[in-house]
């Protein structure tokens, strides 16, 4: 059974209260601590180091399945405060960028050396940093300046998304959600506004022989959001009914730099849910783009997005032998695009990166065609 110190604990939720609840929860328990980048003392903490075998040495509440859990991941620990907490794989890169340092080579040295390394470069700085500490772990060491790193708490963020929500689209139902170390996110389908926003499409898709997709189809809105540098805060508009669930562009996001605050993620709300219809006015808009050459256009967006080579080519594969040859229009490519976020998610691809996949295939509704639509094949 995961444990919540565990750096690849994970959680989902069946309700949106459910979801509030974990967060509110969260917040709570978490600190968010000031100090110089100079102060920082890392030490190694693989199953080697004395650290390993002195749990005192530790701050209250840190366990020892907190400290083997960071032995078999990033194995190293901070001191704050005069007592140590172990450091969550979250926090590696922002760690390195305190200590402005990178490299391929830096995870392979040892832990005692990296440590050291670490400990040379922090100490010639002295500006200020923010420390994450959540679930007996550092998860983040990220700037000390508000220009660098604004904190959005994402209890705050969630109530007014739901505030809004209910305000703008009453009779939305939480459809899913799903919080780890690096990223939480939320799903809401919008059935009460299912004809406003999507009716004409549908219909056009009827028109074109589809009427089963669309009886199938739901318009809703995705949060992600983090505290980890992974993301900043966004909702997205998404299309649910086919296999897997399809961002259709309209996205609104609020980074967490530049003294933002929730109010800033409030206000753009409006925005994103004022543009809903517009973004569906793009996916319509696929259906008159002609493609002569739709394999090439296919296979030079997929190269142009930097999807996952394997699935992207299985699609690819898949839209050849299925439409026979001859044109396509914009759509049916778009649409042969979604089968590879579904042969992702059913080879367990971790959320994060499904999130990131998701984000890149909704830019194709930005996309010129004609660059794409080239006799020439291209190799993958």
């Amino acid at each position: 059974m995961q444990k919540q110190c565990e750096d690849n604990f994970y959680t989902t939720f069946s309700s949106a209260l459910m979801l509030q609840d974990y967060h509110d929860t969260q917040a709570k328990n978490s600190r968010w601590y000031r100090c110089q980048v100079n102060e920082l003392q890392v030490e190694p903490l693989d199953s080697n180091s004395p650290l390993y075998s002195d749990i005192t040495k530790f701050a209250a509440g840190v366990t020892q399945d907190a400290v083997t859990d960071t032995a078999e991941n990033l194995g190293i620990a901070i001191r704050v405060d005069g007592q140590y907490y172990p450091v969550r794989m979250t926090a590696y890169k922002s760690l390195l960028d305190r200590a402005k340092i990178g490299g391929t080579a830096l995870p392979k040295l040892s832990r005692k050396v990296l440590a050291e390394v670490l400990n040379e470069c922090l100490h010639l700085f002295s500006s200020e940093a923010l420390l994450l500490i959540r679930d007996e772990k550092v998860s983040a060491v990220h700037s000390g300046d508000s220009s660098d790193y604004s904190v959005l708490p994402i209890n705050e963020l969630l109530a007014v998304l739901t505030k809004k929500l209910d305000e703008r689209f009453p009779g939305n139902e939480f459809e899913s959600g799903y919080s780890d170390h690096s990223v939480s996110s939320a799903a809401w389908i919008l059935p009460n506004q299912r004809e406003e926003l999507i009716g004409t499409y549908t219909k056009m898709l009827i028109a074109e022989g589809k009427a089963k997709m669309a009886s199938k189809l739901m318009p809703g809105i995705r949060f992600t959001t983090s505290d980890t540098g992974v993301a900043s805060a966004k909702v997205t508009a998404f299309l649910s009914g086919m296999r897997y669930p399809f961002h259709i562009g309209s996205c609104i996001a609020v980074d967490h730099r530049h003294q933002k605050k929730v109010e800033d993620f409030e206000a753009a709300l409006d925005q994103l849910f004022a543009q809903f219809g517009d973004t569906v006015k793009k996916l319509e808009s696929l259906m008159d783009i002609t493609l002569e050459y739709p394999v090439n256009a296919m296979t030079r967006i997929c190269k142009k997005l930097s999807l996952p080579k394997k699935a992207a080519l299985e699609a690819i594969a898949m839209f050849e032998m299925s439409y026979g040859g001859g044109t396509a229009t914009a759509h049916d490519v778009f649409m042969a695009l979604q089968e590879i976020p579904f042969s992702l998610k059913a080879q367990n691809t971790p959320e994060g990166k499904m999130l990131v996949i998701e984000e890149n295939m909704a830019r194709v509704l930005t996309l010129r065609w004609s660059d794409y639509d080239l006799a020439k094949a291209v190799n993958y």
